[in-house]
């Protein structure tokens, strides 16, 4: 993966999106002392270039029912293909992020749940019938830091 070079507006550009992803571009132009067309072309680049990943509005997962947040570490058995572990777990709605690690465990997701007995459903239900040898639940007691890398 080649890393784009950013250049000082370019980085400007990124922290007040970072700041707030709803800045109209025009309020960026100004702050640049720029066209909003010159704003426009430079976040199509950074889009074009997988800088920026897209816009979305996050939902607060307890406010609709999902109160449980949990991380499971999954260690998979010596046949088991990477490939279709993954996609399994792209088709179960809970869970929202996978990671590949280098740890005891082979893989990290995080999943939410309505409560323990949705999380207790979930692993045994959906999780450990994908061909998995063990697998460790930490459950999350409250988030205290959610943010973006925001370096500039």
């Amino acid at each position: 993966m080649d890393n784009y070079q950013l250049d000082s507006m370019d980085e400007q550009i990124l922290g007040m999106l970072i700041h707030n992803a709803r800045t109209p571009f025009l309020e960026i132009a100004r702050a640049c002392g720029v066209s909003g067309t010159a704003i426009h072309q430079r976040v199509q680049r950074l889009t074009s270039q997988g800088i920026i990943q897209g816009t979305e509005y996050r939902i607060d997962p307890a406010r609709i029912g999902y109160g449980t947040c949990a991380f499971v570490g999954l260690k998979m058995s010596d046949d088991t293909d990477l490939r279709k572990i993954v996609d399994a777990l792209r088709d179960i709605p809970e869970v929202v992020e996978v990671h590949c690690t280098g740890e005891e465990y082979d893989l990290l997701v995080k999943l939410y749940a309505h409560d323990n007995s949705h999380l207790f459903e979930l692993i045994h239900m959906k999780l450990r019938p994908l061909g998995l040898a063990q697998s460790k639940v930490i459950v999350s007691m409250r988030m205290v830091l959610q943010k973006q890398l925001s370096v500039f």
